[in-house]
């Protein structure tokens, strides 16, 4: 290995150092493998996570679901089983939402996929 660490995949912050086997950085506290720095570019799109609707239906951007349940909303009330959502985008959200979207009459929220079908 090089005199110089690579700087950290999080913030880029060249002050990372090692510890033991892993590379920390003192800034946003991010450990890493130092071969996996090497890597992560290359293996991006192998490791891109499948996101699946409740029955198993691959998702992707721009679909349109429909909720398969009734979803108590904090301050908004009820969404009811069968409202439809135009215009998904998958993100890696609070939690389990996975779902960012804007609902007509209701608004912007994130959504789980384990509660919606694709339309």
């Amino acid at each position: 290995m090089s005199d110089e660490l690579p700087p950290c995949p999080e913030c880029g912050s060249v002050y990372s150092y090692e510890l033991g086997a892993l590379l920390v950085c003192p800034e946003c506290a991010h450990e890493w493998a130092p071969a996996d720095a090497d890597t992560d570019d290359t293996n991006a799109a192998d490791t891109e996570t499948v996101t699946r609707d409740a029955v198993g239906n691959i998702l992707h951007d721009g679909d349109a679901v429909t909720i398969v349940k009734d979803l108590k909303v904090k301050g908004g009330g009820t969404l009811k089983s069968g409202t439809k959502v135009k215009s998904i985008r998958l993100v890696d959200g609070v939690g389990d939402h996975d779902i960012d979207c804007k609902i007509d009459g209701f608004g912007p929220m994130q959504l789980k996929s384990s509660v919606v079908k694709k339309a």
